[in-house]
């Protein structure tokens, strides 16, 4: 139960600016506690599921610069959790809430790059899952009829959707839509929410998978248990699933930020911990998933999983 799977990853030197509004100034990024609703939400919370963890995180040790950001695979099993037969998020809800503000739907569809009308089938399409590690975004807000944009740190336990290749794509409590974070050259200043297991070091971003994702492969900390979930499911079809029991691809890396004890990964979640590490990678994996990783196949013109935004923020 608390094997690691280790994914193919790079330290990123990623730092952010807001752009478009939202709080702050630029050069800085705004830290998102799971729970809260935070500023100039596009909808009322959607969260069904919202907990942070509750055991603060070892001081994270090493000589990775201030600003470097791992990069994780978002198709690695473990990397998100949830409750088996309980979606994080209320997806039905989120449509309602959009359908009834034409003006916000409007917005939504413009961050997502879909035509109003097919935002409900865009929303559908996406997983309902909760963080397990702190995770930089670029968060879009509403204000004064548009959509704004801030780059943002979204605490473990938030709940989020996440697309075809497991990058998070909308954060439930306020139903702002999400991409990924925007590269920049300067170490950002951190203003909003606070919490006892936030480090820098341990923020991750997620990277695309190589591959749409059938089955996702959660974690449920609560109940000691891995759960297969199909792709755009709300948890209906949840059911346990053996823990990963061979890395994909098979690479071993020992982390200098590794916990002493096994109850408790870097950035305080529960264990076992997501697949993370600071080895660079030639190229991302191809081969067919071991048992227990979340199951893919290649990606087909009109697939789910295409509301891929580009990946600026991987290189």
């Amino acid at each position: 139960m608390l094997t690691t799977v280790v994914v193919a990853a790079v330290v990123l030197a990623v730092v952010f600016s807001r752009s478009g509004g939202g709080p702050g100034k630029g050069g800085e990024v705004f830290l998102q506690a799971a729970g809260k609703t935070g500023p100039e939400p596009f909808t009322q919370s959607t969260a069904t599921q919202s907990s942070a963890p509750a055991v603060p995180a070892s001081p994270a040790t090493g000589s990775a610069p201030a600003n470097a950001v791992r990069a994780v695979d978002g198709g690695a099993p473990g990397l998100y959790g949830g409750t088996r037969n309980i979606s994080s998020c209320d997806v039905e809800g989120q449509i309602k809430a959009l359908r009834a503000a034409p003006p916000k739907n409007t917005a939504f569809a413009s961050v997502a790059d879909v035509a109003p009308s097919r935002v409900p089938a865009y929303l559908r399409a996406l997983t309902p899952v909760q963080l397990r590690m702190d995770t930089r975004v670029t968060n879009h807000g509403y204000r004064d009829g548009a959509a704004t944009s801030y780059q943002a740190v979204l605490q473990a336990g938030t709940a989020v959707l996440v697309d075809g290749r497991g990058v998070p794509r909308v954060r439930c409590a306020c139903g702002n839509p999400l991409t990924p974070p925007v590269a920049q050259q300067t170490t950002p200043k951190r203003t909003g929410d606070t919490w006892p297991s936030y480090r820098p070091s341990n923020v991750v971003v997620v990277t695309p998978a190589p591959q749409i994702i059938n089955i996702f492969v959660i974690y449920d900390p609560d109940h000691g248990e891995w759960i297969s979930r199909h792709r755009g499911d709300t948890g209906h079809h949840d059911h346990r699933t053996k823990p990963p029991v061979k890395p994909s691809p098979s690479v071993s890396v020992s982390t200098p930020t590794a916990p002493s004890s096994s109850s408790t990964c870097a950035s305080g979640t529960p264990a076992p911990c997501p697949p993370t590490s600071t080895a660079p990678s030639s190229s991302p994996s191809t081969e067919s998933p071991s048992t227990g990783t979340g199951t893919t196949e290649p990606e087909s013109p009109g697939d789910t999983g295409t509301y891929s935004a580009p990946e600026s923020s991987t290189t």
